[in-house]
């Protein structure tokens, strides 16, 4: 086994594309530049299991072009949504679904690949931002830092939410905290990420705001989990999907930090739930993500009988606090 501190970049073509990848001993993650810097693969190297979903039919390398509908993709692993997730008109733009970046391919910075940092960018092809993102890992976690900066002459509202598409299956379980669960009561589904009668069904809900960014998916008792850890303060709103076969006959589950809500960000910024970045300005937010077994994470998942209703507020205005 490698050194965990020890982080090897590691290079391979697949299907006709160029994976670039890390791995420590302990963690092996490889992203498609080409493919919306796509990771294709995050595996906890401790007991083999990957945490990226491939359609039952195996993972198939395609690429897109800005405007596909995002169910004509290769529907694997994680993508980045910017500056919307839902498809809208915002500004005299029409932007697509599920943003910008993932259809489109992005720069690698070699000079930072052969320091085993991944780090890509993008200039976004509609709306007048670049979007950095660069991985390392560190023992047993995967550390995310992104950045947005405004190349434009006008204050550019945003949405961004982290899209990994997870497998679910027989005693896969979320936990959240209870700060989250008090926003999501009325979710029965959650429980058992099932639909009442395992009829096919899917459902995409939000919890925010959060004073906490933290949410873990095991996949069975004493096997692995998965641990999000982000900033709240940058981005306050929690987003879960799941489909049972409800949604383009899939089974998958989405953990989706972002910075507001609902997904079209036409309405998010309407209500003022979503980012706002200046001219000029850069942004930067992390995401941790932990691989671990299932006795090594504790978190609580009490479910209180009374729910919260309170406003989603978006953190990039003056004074703007969670309350």
């Amino acid at each position: 086994m490698q050194d965990p501190n020890n982080t090897k970049p590691f290079h391979r073509t697949e299907q006709g594309y160029d994976i670039h990848g890390l791995s420590n001993g302990l963690v092996e993650l490889a992203v498609v530049p080409a493919l919306g810097a796509k990771i294709v693969s995050l595996v906890d190297l401790a007991v083999g299991h990957e945490w990226m979903w491939h359609p039952p039919a195996g993972m198939k390398l395609f690429s897109n072009r800005t405007g596909d509908d995002f169910a004509g993709s290769t529907m694997t692993g994680w993508d980045e949504c910017i500056p919307t997730i839902a498809p809208c008109h915002w500004k005299g733009r029409m932007l697509p679904d599920h943003g910008e970046a993932w259809s489109m391919p992005w720069d690698i910075d070699a000079d930072a690949f052969d320091q085993a940092i991944l780090k890509t960018s993008i200039t976004l092809p509609v709306s007048p931002l670049r979007f950095v993102r660069a991985i390392q890992l560190h023992g047993n976690e995967v550390r995310l830092e992104y950045q947005l900066e405004n190349l434009g002459s006008q204050a550019e509202e945003f949405l961004w939410a982290m899209h990994p598409l997870l497998p679910v299956g027989k005693g896969t379980r979320v936990e959240l905290t209870e700060e989250a669960m008090r926003r999501l009561v009325g979710e029965p589904w959650l429980e058992g990420l099932d639909f009442a009668g395992a009829s096919p069904a899917c459902a995409k809900v939000f919890a925010g705001p959060l004073r906490e960014g933290r949410a873990v998916v095991a996949d069975g008792p004493g096997r692995a989990m998965i641990e999000f850890e982000w900033d709240a303060e940058c981005n306050n709103t929690l987003g879960l999907w799941l489909t049972r076969g409800g949604w383009n006959g899939h089974h998958h589950l989405a953990i989706e930090p972002t910075n507001g809500a609902p997904d079209p960000l036409a309405d998010a910024a309407q209500a003022g739930r979503c980012g706002l970045i200046q001219p000029g300005e850069t942004q930067s937010w992390h995401v941790n993500v932990r691989l671990s077994r299932d006795a090594e994470i504790p978190i609580s998942i009490a479910i209180p009988k009374t729910a919260e209703n309170p406003t989603i507020r978006h953190c990039n205005q003056p004074g703007d606090q969670v309350r």
